[in-house]
């Protein structure tokens, strides 16, 4: 890989599934914040094609391949001298029939939400800590603390990075924060029909789809804070007082 120049000064971020949804939209918001912003992305070429037309530099990589997450590590050392912020956002959102159907589905879950964050944020660590001012925010779920039925091992594997928040939270203070963000209903799949709608936001205190931007001001507040680590924000409309 051919290393890309940033500045001395130039803040660089690391976002895991930024070809899509919250991903890409964070990561548009770090450009237009002057950061160097080095988009992962697995499948989803489109949405990183239009990253890189802005000053992102695409890095593919199946999280569910271990050799595949040991190069990512190995692509961002040779791409930056610095890691200023890296969010673990790629996620598997498989169901109890998906992952009973297929092992390999069921493998993927825990790949994806916690062996790559492990591997990321571990091979990563140095770059994170040269500056001292380093933060990882992972994404895990509502569902960490009041499991789904339907999501088993979905759940299973949130809380585990949930765990891990906590744990290199310890390892790596003072130089690196570590926190998570929570998410609930910030935005509805195409496959969620209006009945699916209607019935989530009848359990959602705030009864609104939250949007994106709520995630992005979360992410702001948990990298400029310079005195939280360990901690998770849910951003949720309230809706965790109800499940």
């Amino acid at each position: 890989m051919t290393s890309t120049a940033v500045t001395e000064q130039q803040p660089v971020a690391l976002i895991t599934g930024a070809g899509r949804r919250f991903g890409f939209e964070l990561a548009k918001a770090l450009l237009a914040e002057g950061y160097r912003v080095l988009a992962h992305y697995n499948s989803s070429r489109e949405g990183v094609a239009e990253l890189e037309e802005l000053g992102a530099l695409g890095l593919q990589a199946d999280l569910t391949d271990q050799q595949a997450i040991e190069q990512l590590v190995i692509d961002v050392k040779q791409s930056t001298q610095r890691l200023d912020l890296l969010v673990n956002n790629a996620s598997c959102f498989y169901d109890n029939e998906r992952v009973n159907a297929d092992p390999q589905a069921l493998a993927a879950v825990f790949q994806v939400h916690v062996q790559a964050p492990y591997q990321l944020i571990h091979g990563l660590s140095e770059l994170l800590a040269a500056h001292g001012d380093g933060a990882v925010i992972n994404i895990t779920d509502i569902y960490t603390d009041s499991p789904a039925t339907g999501y088993i091992a979905y759940c299973a594997a949130k809380a585990g990075l949930a765990n891990l928040t906590q744990s290199f939270a310890k390892q790596l203070a003072p130089k690196v924060r570590v926190n998570g963000i929570q998410p609930g209903p910030i935005l509805f799949l195409p496959e969620h029909d209006s009945e699916h709608r209607d019935k989530v936001l009848a359990e959602t205190p705030l009864k609104v789809e939250g949007g994106l931007e709520p995630m992005i001001q979360a992410v702001r507040f948990l990298r400029d804070n310079p005195f939280v680590t360990g901690e998770f924000i849910k951003v949720d409309g309230g809706r965790a007082l109800l499940i």
